[in-house]
């Protein structure tokens, strides 16, 4: 996985990576992050999260994550725990769940010894590509999820659930995550939707597509911000969803009449 990219390592996989900037927030599988360098500042939808030089969570799936993009300098180490891998960790191990009561999609891991020691045993297993061997992959994977469970064992709630995310509260919902950059079919996955039924539900309760109505959205919010907070269309952009500068500028001068900078010198 690439630093700030979409979380969707295929495999036992880990290695060191470097910010860019994500051009979707969705986290399909659970993630465990280590960061090495610098500091890590995230946003879910409800909390902002910073994470400094050795310190280290776990990141839940089917969340929204967005990264701080003024902060490219944190590098971390990334392993990505998919389904099949926990599955049979769960049946090997005969792990027992527990509910685990947190909407949260950082969760923090107690600091402990034995984590940063892990994370200098996986040099020895680096590559040339700085990913690690596939040979020695599986079986490091297991020993950081027995660490990790060791540690904090309420986290077997959040591991071994395996449910998709249950209809909620359409309108609420996208009023509340529209700045994320994600397809409409990963909206319609975290709210619980098949497409056509969240198109159906979407359309009776805005009365436009849902892409018609994202991009007014965000461009209503940066109008705003440009307008009453005097902020530069250069550092909203992409927090609102667009990958972008020049489709934002084209987006917001056909809704507008007016460029975002002409409003910002206004």
């Amino acid at each position: 996985m690439d630093a700030n990219r979409e979380v969707n390592t295929s495999g036992p996989n880990a290695q060191p990576a470097r910010a860019e900037i994500s051009p979707e927030h969705f986290v399909p599988d659970h993630v465990f992050v280590y960061v090495t360098k610098g500091e890590l500042r995230a946003y879910d939808g409800n909390k902002n999260y910073t994470l400094k030089a050795d310190e280290y969570c776990l990141v839940r799936k089917n969340h929204l994550v967005r990264y701080d993009k003024e902060n490219p300098e944190f590098e971390r180490i990334v392993i990505c725990f998919e389904e099949a891998f926990l599955k049979a960790f769960q049946e090997k191990h005969n792990i027992q769940v527990n509910y685990f009561n947190s909407d949260d999609a950082f969760i923090s891991v107690p600091k402990n010894k034995i984590i940063p020691d892990f994370i200098c045993s996986l040099k020895l297993y680096y590559d040339n590509l700085g990913k690690i061997n596939e040979a020695f992959s599986a079986v490091k994977y297991e020993e950081l999820l027995i660490i990790l469970l060791q540690i904090q064992p309420k986290l077997a709630g959040i591991l071994f659930t395996y449910s998709t995310p249950g209809k909620v509260n359409l309108e609420e919902f996208m009023n509340k995550n529209y700045i994320f950059n994600i397809s409409v079919q990963r909206f319609a996955f975290l709210t619980g939707r098949s497409l056509s039924v969240f198109k159906r539900d979407f359309q009776k309760i805005f009365s436009k597509t849902p892409n018609r109505w994202l991009v007014q959205k965000r461009l209503q919010e940066a109008y705003f911000l440009i307008e009453k907070q005097n902020k530069k269309p250069t550092d909203i952009y992409l927090d609102l969803g667009f990958e972008n500068l020049s489709h934002f500028s084209f987006a917001f001068r056909k809704l507008f009449g007016r460029t975002p900078t002409a409003l910002a010198k206004k």
